[in-house]
């Protein structure tokens, strides 16, 4: 059993607003069998793909699209003809569909940034923000060397889940493990997180949806609603707005692990009758 067959979706939640960013189809670590049982278990009046959903930077080099790809794909236009507005946010790594910004096909759109107005009145900034990104933005050479370490540490992550599945351990992301103990990529972070929430400030927003740095958060930056979606490489993360307005931070690996201790205790009452 893989560590994908853990969700199995039950009755759809419904749920006002689903983000999710970074999924990188087109690549060989993205992990698309997560994301499609995640996207099974919700009905959204609205979800935003924010950025970096399609890997058109490696897409390039040659060509890897498994039917898990496909399946993600489907599940997102089917959410769309049963009635879910999918805003797509174009990022960095899909820069190739900022040409067509503005596009509107049925329930789906395509924008380079969006505005959205939660359930409690706040007004949110929804952006990829590799726009906030100096390397990206000014070093794109630096950006493409980066890139390919990263690869690197992905591949480790990927064969290392492999072998946690074959011996029935959860998802764990060694990537993202590492990229929190490295003091560089933490500076790199908080300097992220201050410039996107200083734009935030001068445009009036109260808070910012985002994603590119690969790291999931919810968390004030002075007066700034701050909340990254995560990825679908590294952690399986996404963002959840409930009917409140309340905003919950979806992690794959903190569902696993609260499944298996509902089946733990399921075992033991069993047991006990």
């Amino acid at each position: 059993m893989t560590s994908a067959a853990l969700i199995k979706p039950t009755r759809k939640q419904r749920v006002r607003t689903l983000w999710i960013s970074d999924v990188h189809l087109g690549t060989r670590d993205c992990q698309a069998e997560h994301l499609s049982q995640f996207l099974k278990r919700y009905h959204a009046d609205r979800i935003y793909l924010v950025g970096d959903i399609i890997d058109g930077w490696k897409l390039r080099g040659g060509m890897y699209w498994p039917q898990a790809h496909t399946n993600v794909i489907r599940r997102l236009l089917t959410m769309s003809k049963r009635g879910t507005e999918v805003i797509y946010v174009t990022g960095n790594h899909d820069e190739f569909l900022r040409r067509y910004s503005k596009l509107i096909l049925g329930n789906i759109q395509l924008v380079d940034q969006a505005e959205h107005f939660t359930a409690d009145g706040r007004r949110l900034l929804v952006i990829h923000g590799d726009q906030f990104d100096v390397i990206t933005r000014y070093h794109r050479w630096l950006a493409f060397l980066g890139d390919s370490a990263y690869e690197f540490t992905l591949t480790l992550n990927r064969w290392l889940n492999y072998w946690r599945a074959r011996y029935g351990y959860g998802y764990w992301s060694l990537s993202a493990y590492l990229k929190h103990k490295v003091k560089t990529a933490v500076n790199f972070i908080s300097d992220f997180e201050e410039a996107i929430a200083h734009e935030c400030v001068k445009q009036g927003f109260h808070g910012v949806v985002c994603g590119h740095i690969h790291h999931a958060e919810i968390r004030k930056v002075g007066e700034v609603d701050y909340l990254n979606c995560g990825d679908w490489v590294e952690s399986c993360t996404a963002l959840i707005e409930h009917w409140d307005g309340n905003i919950e931070l979806y992690r794959l690996a903190d569902d696993q692990a609260r499944q298996v201790q509902e089946e733990q205790a399921r075992v033991a009452e069993s047991v006990q009758g």
